[in-house]
């Protein structure tokens, strides 16, 4: 017999009799009691996951996306689940998608613990094994994302193919709020503005450096100053918190930047560069001196007294990451200073052919 039962929680449970009992808040969802001592769920971990990705994106097309599956699959679940509890989960809204309803926000915060728990059990057998399996989301900085993670997801997949890889691109304050939501296990990000619930552990010192045209008049030289970039017309890499540091390097210097153009597209930044807009500064140096448009850049060194971006993990502070989180973080640490360290400074490195990538 269930006790201490509140109507208030508005959620129902089936006695082996037939009679509907108010369910108790944290069961979330509604059980079919059979005569025996068995219990049949009416909702899978599937559909729970189709529902807080919905909930999330706002959309069933970016949802199916982002759990690998066709959309009418991820509209089925909905419209299941909502069939199944007689609640609107979900108001459509014709091209502007869904947004959760009052309801739909309870359901999903609750399918999001659950989910949460259950993961913790593929956690414990991995542990108890000592296996790397299992899912693992990892966030990555947009900016130094398209560098990093391909090749970082690669070697990691092939050394651990029994782990199940998402990865997501957001910039720093998506990447802050996933991890608080646990949407992700852990990132790649730069230590800006890290906040006090959030752990930064260092991989890579990464010193700024200057993108110029190759025919820019300073970019024959060996280093430049923050001085000598000031009286050119700047593309600003306008993401948040990353577009703060850059302009502090001419703040700390004493200078203003000539600020012309802003995007928040790397690829877009180096293009624009590449067509003469102006110079641009960054942190990861890519491998091909080449625009994707197939504008040639020089990438020169600065100097003075500047402070570097540091790359490294985020994760949540306190927390004890399970064993496939701690081998990627070991991975990490092996990998990612060779990574964005080893690539050409200026043009005169080692190229490839024109129009490489």
């Amino acid at each position: 017999m269930i006790r201490d039962l509140s109507p208030r929680d508005g959620l129902l449970i089936h006695s082996p009799e037939g009679h509907a009992l108010p369910a108790r808040k944290n069961l979330f969802l509604n059980w079919r009691l059979n005569r025996g001592t068995d219990m049949v769920l009416r909702f899978t971990l599937r559909q729970l996951e189709y529902l807080v990705a919905v909930g999330e994106y706002g959309s069933v097309t970016e949802a199916a996306e982002r759990v690998n599956v066709s959309a009418p699959s991820v509209s089925a679940a909905i419209s299941q689940l909502e069939k199944e509890f007689g609640i609107t989960l979900f108001v459509r809204r014709h091209a502007h998608g869904l947004s959760l309803t009052q309801a739909g926000h309870t359901f999903v915060d609750q399918a999001r613990q659950i989910l949460g728990e259950a993961a913790k059990l593929n956690a414990l057998s991995n542990e108890l094994t000592g296996q790397v399996r299992g899912p693992l989301h990892v966030a990555c900085l947009v900016t130094f994302a398209q560098a990093v993670i391909p090749a970082l997801r690669r070697a990691f997949s092939d050394d651990y193919p029994d782990v199940d890889f998402f990865q997501y691109e957001r910039d720093q304050a998506r990447i802050l709020e996933g991890l608080r939501m646990a949407r992700f296990d852990i990132a790649l990000s730069y230590d800006l503005d890290i906040p006090a619930d959030i752990a930064f552990h260092e991989l890579a010192v990464l010193p700024p450096y200057a993108v110029l045209h190759e025919d820019h008049p300073l970019a024959g030289r060996s280093e430049v100053t923050i001085q000598d970039l000031a009286p050119h017309p700047m593309i600003l890499l306008d993401l948040p918190h990353s577009s703060a540091y850059f302009v502090s390097l001419f703040r700390d210097a004493g200078v203003t930047p000539h600020i012309v153009e802003r995007t928040r597209d790397m690829s877009v930044m180096r293009a624009m560069v590449a067509n003469r807009f102006g110079y641009s500064i960054a942190n990861i140096r890519p491998v091909s001196t080449y625009a994707l448009d197939g504008g040639r850049l020089s990438f020169v060194p600065l100097t003075g007294n500047l402070r570097p971006m540091r790359m490294g993990i985020l994760a949540m502070a306190g927390a004890s990451p399970a064993l496939t989180v701690r081998r990627f973080i070991d991975f990490c640490g092996e990998k990612i200073g060779d990574m964005v360290m080893d690539l050409p400074v200026s043009a005169d490195a080692p190229q490839e052919r024109k129009g490489s990538s």
